[in-house]
């Protein structure tokens, strides 16, 4: 099919990347030129698996750039819109980009096309995307309005689309459903995975078969996206207000997790106690949605519970770093990872960066290391922050050593290389990482979430005093 992506951000060039991979025809579409120029020369602005080896693959070929939407959408039988909706201060969603693409594609509709919403909208977009095409002059019968949320995961988000756990479609007619089912075909038949070149499949999609197409109305498709992302914001909250209570009475959160994960009905995933979520999806989806209850009068007050759950894990952790060192002013912190999650070198929202400006205002030195965001991070963080060529550059004479993002890489550090080059064997893991009792043994004074601290005898010995003194 010919299809048109608006906008070549992060949703938008992976959904591109990936469709032409399937055997579409793809136009990129930005109003940036000079973006448009850096793709078509071959540069990827994202750091995600598997996106540099398709654009290479398809680029000229079954993937254009364009800065002409009107040109694109006469050219296209399907539209998508994947332009950014940022949240507001009052936290509704930012539709002006959605309702500017709207406009301007209303001019390039001459037959029969399907606009599909992929960007993250709140439920009425489609509704409204269809009103605005039709002021600005389209002929209703030439077109249709669907919503497709996108169900990507950062780091993951190429092997998220051509494995996908469902695809969902919200449509108003037959001939829509039709179509969206004829652009995911090779998903839905299995063609694609018979393919020699196709992406490698997950570790987590082995023995699934094809994907399945769930056909809903628009208005259900656009819940569907806000309320996956609330209920697994949830699960997150969730289990970290479970670690709290662990180390208050000195359970295991990795345990509990266990037990509570394997009831078939509840499932492990998205149950990782840490530092909170962050990111550029959960902390704005779960507003916009609380905002659309807001509008519809309900009070969606477990929404409210799970962001100050979420916020109030990072001011745990501080206060966790704070303990073990006594006092921050002056300390020097090596710190693991600054993008909101592993394998992205997105910042958006990210706890660890949150973390890392806290310290630097209690007067710590900060020197840190994270695989892929430090050049995004250098247009945040101030000038004194110093930035490592690996980890254990930034573990170099450190009185303690953090981590914050849960890359691989930080998974498998030397240990013995780091008990080397660190000032003081401490290490403050907010992802939980590492078995406590193999970092003990290693010689490092080991503190996680939700969990006992593992404390060398030394570290015991320095507490006993304070203990005594409490007492």
């Amino acid at each position: 099919m010919r299809i048109a992506v608006v906008g070549s951000g992060y949703v938008g060039l992976v959904t591109g990347a990936c469709f032409g991979d399937l055997g579409h025809e793809v136009v990129l579409v930005d109003n940036d030129a000079k973006r448009i120029a850096a793709l078509s020369s071959g540069e990827v602005p994202i750091h995600e698996q598997f996106l540099p080896e398709l654009l290479a693959r398809h680029r000229g070929e079954r993937i254009r750039f364009s800065g002409d939407l009107q040109a694109a959408t006469r050219a296209s039988e399907v539209v998508l819109i994947a332009v950014g909706t940022p949240a507001t201060e009052s936290g509704d969603a930012d539709l002006s980009y959605v309702e500017s693409v709207a406009r301007e594609i209303s001019g390039g509709i001459e037959e029969y096309k399907v606009v599909v919403e992929k960007s993250t909208v709140p439920v009425y977009t489609s509704q409204w995307i269809r009103t605005i095409i039709m002021r600005d002059g389209a002929d209703p019968a030439h077109f249709e309005v669907a919503s497709n949320p996108e169900f990507l995961r950062e780091g993951t988000a190429v092997t998220d689309f051509v494995y996908p756990d469902r695809i969902v479609v919200g449509v108003e007619s037959e001939r829509a459903a039709a179509v969206m089912r004829e652009l995911y075909g090779p998903l839905t038949s299995g063609w694609y995975y018979g393919r020699a070149d196709a992406i490698p499949r997950p570790e987590a999609a082995s023995g699934k078969g094809p994907p399945r197409l769930i056909i809903t109305s628009t208005k259900s498709a656009e819940l569907i996206k806000h309320a996956s992302n609330a209920y697994l914001a949830m699960k997150i909250s969730f289990i970290n207000a479970v670690a709290s209570i662990c180390e208050a009475v000195g359970a295991n959160v990795e345990q509990v997790r266990d037990g509570i994960g394997t009831d078939s009905r509840i499932g492990p995933r998205f149950m990782n106690p840490g530092i909170g979520y962050g990111g550029s999806c959960f902390p704005k989806d779960l507003m916009a949605f609380r905002a659309v209850a807001k509008e519809s009068g309900y009070d969606f007050r477990l929404l409210e519970e799970v962001i100050r759950i979420n916020e109030e894990q990072r001011h745990r952790f501080l206060r966790k770093v704070r303990s073990v060192l006594w006092t921050l002013r002056g300390k020097r912190l090596g710190v693991l990872g600054l993008a909101f999650k592993g394998g992205t070198d997105d910042i958006r929202e990210s706890p660890a960066l949150l973390l890392v400006q806290e310290l630097l205002r209690e007067g710590c030195q900060v020197c840190a290391y994270d695989p892929a965001a430090m050049e995004r991070a250098k247009g945040v963080l101030p000038a004194g922050v110093e930035f490592a060529a690996d980890a254990y550059a930034a573990a170099k004479d450190a009185d303690a050593l953090l981590i914050l993002t849960d890359w691989e890489e930080f998974a498998t550090l030397d240990l013995e290389h780091l008990l080397a080059v660190v000032k003081y064997p401490i290490v403050l893991d907010g992802r939980n990482l590492y078995d406590p009792t193999v970092m003990l043994e290693n010689g490092f004074s080991y503190y996680s979430v939700g969990r006992p601290a593992a404390l060398t005898e030394e570290v015991r010995a320095r507490a006993l005093p304070r203990k005594r003194e409490r007492a």
